[in-house]
């Protein structure tokens, strides 16, 4: 279902503190402009099998959530590909697509438009998202008024509302209290059930062991193990 080939995204950091866009021509025009290269992947290859439940942990800063960026094609690779299989849900910076001057009711459709779901869909599934955010008595209020952990409940239910072929996830169950905590899980207990394939990013450990089927483990933005889940847990966690 996905399948990267030696993926390499490479930023280029410039040396000086140019502050303006004619000083960067300037530097430019007289070559004088110097930068160092920064590479956040450096030729990461995997495949990840239908209906599989595939982890991916490493430090901060190994290149987790620039692969799941190249995965969910936000950003394009210097060198490699990636193929895909069958339709991506992402479910990478909750609330992201909100605009905070609208109501909750009018950030759903919004935010369901930019996920790509359709408006009929959004009506059809609204009551549905609001009883799993539990926020119905807020739901037409302006989302600046909301605290961090409604948006992330809201967030979280209209992502959460269809069966993608391929869901891509990024730190999200620690949406919420800890009824919701579980709330979440459940939902994407259900989601993977259903055969969608998941690749999932947690510093939760623990969380890892519990979901996942195999384990894909970055450093400084390479691969250093994939394999069983138990087997490559243990190797991180007893890396220091």
């Amino acid at each position: 279902m996905i399948q990267a080939d030696h993926v390499t995204v490479c930023y280029r950091m410039p040396h000086d503190r140019i502050q303006s866009i004619k000083e960067y021509l300037v530097a430019l025009i007289k070559r004088k402009l110097q930068y160092e290269e920064f590479y956040a992947l450096r030729d990461v290859s995997f495949e990840i099998r239908k209906g599989e439940v595939v982890g991916l942990i490493g430090d901060n800063g190994a290149g987790k959530s620039t692969l799941l960026k190249v995965i969910s094609g936000i950003l394009k690779p210097a060198e490699g590909s990636v193929s895909l299989q069958g339709n991506v849900v992402p479910m990478l910076e909750l609330g992201s697509g909100f605009d905070y001057d609208l109501t909750g009711r009018e950030n759903i459709f919004l935010n369901g438009a930019i996920l790509g779901y359709s408006e009929a869909f959004l009506k059809e599934k609204y009551d549905e998202i609001v009883a799993f955010s539990e926020l119905a008595e807020f739901i037409d209020i302006p989302v600046r008024n909301y605290s961090s952990g409604m948006i992330m409940r809201l967030a979280f239910s209209i992502a959460s509302m269809v069966s993608p072929d391929i869901l891509i996830v990024d730190e999200i169950l620690a949406v919420g209290d800890a009824s919701f905590q579980e709330k979440s899980y459940a939902r994407m207990t259900e989601l993977m059930s259903h055969g969608t394939t998941v690749l999932l990013v947690s510093h939760n450990i623990e969380q890892i062991r519990r979901l996942c089927d195999r384990v894909i483990w970055l450093d400084h933005g390479r691969v250093v193990a994939v394999g069983d889940t138990q087997e490559i847990c243990d190797r991180y966690a007893n890396k220091g």
